[in-house]
């Protein structure tokens, strides 16, 4: 028995990036070998990749922890870490992945389209790299940054062009067999469909994707059935097909009430009002459900649907049905790229040149607080344990205009400095260097551990 899966949780672990290596050559007659540890490699990304080769969310669902391996760590002689593999999720056209907060981060609805859904920490750099004319044999190296992690919500949304919806064995599934090449499961009871069913249907030189959606019933939008948990996957479609059931035997059904209980549970699900409708009045080989429709089609006519009278078992009305089709997507389609061509261009502006990229807040009790990138990632590399290495730090805050900005905000010698975020936070006792350093070395310093 297959399982479909179209929405899952994703647990992601990047790599941790590999420690710097502090160490001296030693060779006989070379007593001053000078350092030559290596870096530490970069920590490996967890990469979620659009696949058209996967079909639902299933994998994930099943392994929803995926971790990357730690970048190596640096070596004497010179010898960097390796750099880890990424781990590559694949997951199927139409995923949109979201955050723990609800927020959309990527829509991947084309092949081969990536999203790093947690990125490997950079490895440390090796005391070879930080020497310099002042600093000739570094007794420390950097240690790797942490990778990220992340907790995503993975949401599948069929990219299909037509949505067919309707009561549960309104015929949906046998229309999508004969107008399509595909062949979902047909019985004549209600939920025979209990998974969204793609058929691919080529009219004239357009062709479109339909999607067969698990039958609806009054309610769906609150829970009951199986429409609300597939409703999501017609929020796509460029047109909804009502497929009404002209010879159901069930007390206090017929076409106009069913596509009134339907269209209730659309407005319900809040996303759908926009999206144009169509009217399928289906099993007209039966004679009093051919009466049927020929007498409740001038109402949904005047309600401004248009409506085609088919059968699946006769093949009739097809043809024409799947043409008007046709046309609609097409026209929905024009219009795509009309609106995409029309779409303003994204600008990336990158920071002006005197952007600090951190910020100083003044704190209850005389504390401060230092938010930013280079800061937070410098605290977490640094190996607090060699006063050489914490020195260093300092002459990196220094540099990058902390200490300036402290003095600016009336911070005085033994003040607490908290650097990172709340939750996330190293603490230090203020105390402002003297020493003097050479911005041109250290800023290259600083280009090699951004590419590393």
């Amino acid at each position: 028995m297959t399982t479909f899966v179209d929405r899952a949780q994703l647990h992601a672990r990047a790599g941790d990036g590999g420690n710097g290596c502090a160490s001296v050559h030693r060779e006989k007659f070379k007593p001053l070998g000078g350092p030559d540890g290596g870096d530490g490699g970069r920590g490996g990304d967890v990469v979620l990749e659009a696949d058209s080769h996967t079909a639902s969310l299933i994998d994930i669902g099943f392994h929803p922890h995926r971790r990357a391996a730690n970048g190596g760590v640096g070596q004497g002689g010179n010898r960097h870490g390796a750099t880890a593999a990424d781990v590559v999720v694949p997951v199927p056209l139409g995923t949109v992945v979201t955050s723990e907060s609800g927020e959309i981060l990527a829509d991947l609805s084309e092949a081969g389209q990536r999203f790093v859904a947690a990125r490997g920490g950079r490895g440390g750099l090796g005391n070879a790299s930080l020497a310099n004319r002042r600093r000739k044999a570094p007794g420390f190296a950097l240690l790797g940054e942490p990778g990220e992690e992340a907790t995503l919500t993975l949401e599948l949304k069929t990219l299909a062009d037509v949505g067919l919806i309707g009561f549960p064995s309104a015929g949906k599934s046998s229309l999508v067999s004969v107008i399509s090449a595909a062949k979902p499961k047909i019985a004549d009871y209600p939920f025979t469909t209990l998974t969204p069913q793609l058929g691919v249907v080529a009219a004239g030189e357009v062709t479109f994707t339909v999607a067969d959606v698990p039958g609806l019933i009054p309610g769906a939008s609150q829970g009951k059935g199986l429409g609300l948990e597939f409703l999501r996957h017609v929020e796509r479609c460029a047109l909804l097909v009502h497929v009404l059931d002209c010879a159901t035997l069930e007390p206090g059904r017929d076409p106009g009430s069913d596509l009134d209980a339907i269209e209730a549970e659309l407005a319900a699900y809040g996303v759908l009002q926009e999206t144009p409708r169509m009217v399928v009045l289906n099993k007209i080989d039966i004679p009093e459900a051919r009466e049927l429709a020929e007498l409740v089609r001038p109402d949904l006519q005047a309600r401004g649907f248009e409506v085609f009278e088919v059968s699946a078992v006769s093949h009739e009305g097809l043809r024409a049905w799947t043409f008007a089709l046709a046309k609609v997507v097409a026209a929905a389609r024009a219009a795509g790229l009309e609106s995409q061509a029309q779409r303003p261009r994204v600008v990336v502006r990158p920071p002006t040149v005197d952007d600090a990229g951190f910020t100083v807040t003044r704190l209850a009790a005389g504390a401060f607080r230092v938010v930013g990138e280079r800061p937070t990632r410098w605290v977490r590399q640094t190996d607090f344990g060699n006063d050489e290495a914490v020195a260093y730090l300092a002459e990196r805050l220094a540099r990058l205009g902390v200490e300036d900005e402290l003095r600016r905000l009336g911070a005085v010698p033994g003040c607490d400095v908290l650097i990172g975020p709340v939750d996330d936070s190293v603490v230090f006792d203020w105390v402002p260097s003297s020493g003097e350093t050479d911005a041109a070395e250290d800023s290259a310093e600083d280009d090699r551990e951004e590419s590393t």
